[in-house]
């Protein structure tokens, strides 16, 4: 387990290339559909030092990583699963989604999964071939990485805001390299799941999946990308 709690020593670093950070901003898409490439040795350990430079109330850093390999990765993924498939519900550490959706939201959420779904053929009508895909969340997209977000239970609301700054960093370290990336939200679907799966304690609340490697570049659903927000829509100036 990678604690982002590590002392960190001062450093100083030259400027960053805008226009190269412009670029992977503007091309950062969820990728879920990987080749079996694994990762330089020492490269996660690498992205993990750079994220934690991410900005963090109080200096606390919330979060922390956990990387699932061999027997333990195939438990989980095969444990998620199974109670996927037997429709079992759980109350989760945090709630992501408001309920009920606004209609508004709702729009975007069906949107988004049209994209996906259509760049995959799978008809809105066919639940097994939606469902299939579903499940690969679990598996992590069968990623070389499969990395388990936690946060310590005792944290404020405010310190996912820390975490999610850190998350997106390694997304972008990640991305610096020529590695995709993707968010899973649906590990937290199952808390006490994944806890007991794994040996883990109450004090550490189940936040989201990473999944990390190289994409493939003939999976369709990698060409994804949602639509976003006009500026207007959700910035204005105040006098």
């Amino acid at each position: 387990m990678h604690s982002l709690l590590a002392a960190d020593p001062a450093a100083v670093s030259s400027a960053p290339d805008p226009l190269a950070l412009q670029t992977l901003l503007e091309q950062r898409g969820s990728t879920r559909g990987f080749t079996d490439q694994p990762l330089p040795e020492g490269c996660l350990e690498q992205l993990l030092v750079q994220a934690r430079r991410a900005p963090s109330g109080a200096n606390l850093q919330p979060g922390e990583f956990v990387s699932l390999e061999g027997d333990a990765r195939a438990r989980l993924s095969a444990a998620l699963v199974g109670a996927f498939r037997n429709g079992e519900q759980e109350a989760e550490d945090y709630s992501y989604f408001p309920r009920p959706m606004p209609h508004s939201l709702r729009r975007r959420q069906v949107a988004a999964a049209q994209a996906l779904y259509g760049a995959l053929g799978a008809a809105r009508e066919d639940r097994a071939a939606r469902d299939a895909q579903f499940e690969r969340n679990f598996r992590f997209f069968d990623a070389p990485v499969a990395l388990l977000v936690l946060i310590d239970a005792r944290m404020g609301s405010g310190c996912y805001m820390d975490l999610g700054m850190c998350l997106f960093g390694l997304m972008m370290a990640a991305s610096a390299q020529g590695i995709g990336s993707c968010a899973i939200g649906a590990i937290a679907s199952y808390p006490g799941l994944v806890r007991s799966t794994l040996g883990l304690g109450d004090e550490h609340h189940i936040v989201c999946g990473l999944a990390l490697g190289y994409a493939d570049p003939r999976a369709p659903e990698n060409a994804v990308r949602t639509a976003r927000r006009p500026l207007d829509d959700f910035f204005r100036v105040m006098r």
